[in-house]
């Protein structure tokens, strides 16, 4: 296999950490370089075990700082990206709509840029990998599933930015002729996901019994992916995928919120020795938010087909090994949640 000199964006985050790690000791003849702004989502903890490794790094960075990104590629010459960096979460892209278009679409836009100046019409053997979500192809109803030609229909500012990046990806592939890849994603959980999320942030709060805040009747349904066999995925989609080709990544796991919720507290009860119910009743229901979506459903059957991709397991063995790995690291836990985690970037980058 040829070398290949890849940028990983956000891969100090959650899923791309994932993806840093398995890229760095599955292909040693790589160079990963991971570029992360280290916001409060990204954590350098979670790559401690390949930080020294020969062929693996660092660079703190704004994917939105054009000079410094031009100036990456020219020092760099990246063949490859795997686009993560994003800001991710609905409820904040409510808050701050403005932060989400500039990560999200004037970040992509600069990355697209960036590798279409560096390249040009050398584009032999190069490509952009972007990663997107589920969310940019709106809401379903009881019945049906999103495929790779559903139309968009974003219904939050942060599926709005998301379908937005997409769109550009796929016009610079068109206008330019940019070898490129878009991989839409299913809600993603496992290890060292920030506690802003559901299934970390309700372990959390179970541990410290805290209320578990559901929306509205917690009726909402979901289709979760186990976030290493997401990287699996994009492992495989980055080696054979078909250029200009969307692929669905879905883990075959739809849960209605309230149905999730109560697994997770029966499995946290067990592990907490605790009497059966205890945590069930931290359940609270509040306040729905505005333009909250019913129901996601990913047909994953064209990765499964063509890269012969499917989940390694069921949502109830991904939640226990989830569930494990939180209470087995609550250092971890307590160091993102106080904010700590930050001074790891100070002591070892101090420089």
């Amino acid at each position: 296999m040829k070398d290949k000199n890849v940028l990983v964006t956000g891969g100090a985050g959650f899923i791309g950490s994932h993806v840093v790690r398995l890229f760095v000791e599955k292909y040693p003849n790589y160079h990963i370089f991971n570029l992360d702004a280290l916001t409060y989502a990204g954590n350098l903890e979670s790559l401690k075990v390949i930080e020294n490794k020969a062929n693996y790094t660092f660079i703190k960075g704004d994917i939105t700082d054009e000079v410094f990104i031009n100036q990456l590629f020219q020092d760099y010459k990246f063949d490859s990206i795997i686009h993560l960096a994003a800001e991710s979460h609905v409820d904040r892209s409510i808050e701050d709509p403005l932060v989400f278009v500039k990560t999200n679409v004037i970040g992509t836009m600069v990355l697209l840029n960036a590798f279409k100046n560096t390249w040009k019409d050398n584009f032999e053997n190069k490509l952009f990998y972007h990663i997107s979500t589920d969310e940019v192809y709106g809401t379903l109803g009881e019945t049906g599933l999103f495929t790779e030609i559903t139309s968009y229909d974003p219904n939050s500012p942060y599926s709005a930015s998301k379908a937005s990046s997409d769109h550009f990806v796929r016009a610079y592939g068109e206008t330019y002729g940019m070898p490129y890849v878009i991989t839409n994603c299913s809600n993603n959980y496992g290890q060292n996901q920030f506690p802003e999320k559901l299934i970390p942030l309700f372990i959390n709060n179970i541990i410290n019994n805290k209320p578990l805040p559901v929306y509205d009747d917690g009726n909402y349904t979901r289709d979760w992916l186990y976030v290493k066999d997401h990287a699996v995925a994009i492992d495989l989609v980055f080696h054979e995928g078909k250029k200009h080709e969307t692929y669905n990544i879905g883990g075959f796991n739809e849960w209605k919120n309230i149905d999730l919720v109560t697994l997770l507290c029966q499995q946290m009860d067990q592990k907490l020795e605790r009497v059966k119910g205890t945590s069930g009743k931290l359940i609270t229901y509040v306040k729905d938010r505005p333009g909250h979506d019913l129901r996601y459903a990913i047909d994953a059957s064209k990765i499964n087909k063509e890269l012969g991709w499917k989940p390694s397991v069921t949502f109830e063995e991904g939640l226990n090994k989830t569930i494990d790995w939180y209470l087995s690291n609550e250092a971890w836990l307590q160091s993102v949640t106080s904010g700590d985690y930050q001074s790891y970037y100070q002591k070892q980058y101090r420089n």
